[in-house]
């Protein structure tokens, strides 16, 4: 086999993906989307963690769905089978240009209350007249 040979057989698959590509650029329609998503996401059911996030609402944008992750660990599964979702619904939908993505929301969860003194700040913050007697008093909130 000469390098000559190499080189025309990888022009020719190469052209074939291409022309493959093209094919697959059909529109598809919100609910087709959300079938497909559906349809992946009870494939991803025994996964709690990863059905979960999948069931968490996602914008359109063109070809690009955009997933709404609610923290860090899902970034990570998403990270983890962006891949795979991503060449799911391009197979079902029958368009190569779609594109998966999530941004992280902030939540407004507050801070979680674990030790005495995180307790004593929390309702000094509610009434602060706490403060004034905890110093009058010398009291130590760490006890």
């Amino acid at each position: 086999m000469k390098l000559t040979d190499l080189l025309k057989t990888d022009t020719k698959a190469a052209g074939k993906e291409h022309v493959a590509e093209k094919i697959m650029n059909e529109p598809f329609t919100e609910q087709q989307l959300r079938d497909a998503w559906n349809q992946y996401a009870e494939q991803r059911k025994k996964y709690q963690a990863e059905f979960q996030m999948l069931s968490q609402p996602y914008q359109l944008n063109d070809k690009q769905i955009i997933v709404t992750l609610l923290s860090p660990v899902h970034e990570t599964m998403l990270d983890n089978i962006k891949v795979e979702l991503a060449g799911f619904l391009r197979d079902k939908l029958k368009n190569s240009n779609i594109q998966v993505t999530g941004v992280l929301t902030q939540s407004d969860d507050k801070k979680i209350i674990y030790t005495n003194r995180d307790k004593f700040d929390y309702l000094a913050d509610k009434n602060p007249i706490l403060k004034e007697l905890k110093d009058r008093l010398g009291l130590d909130t760490d006890f």
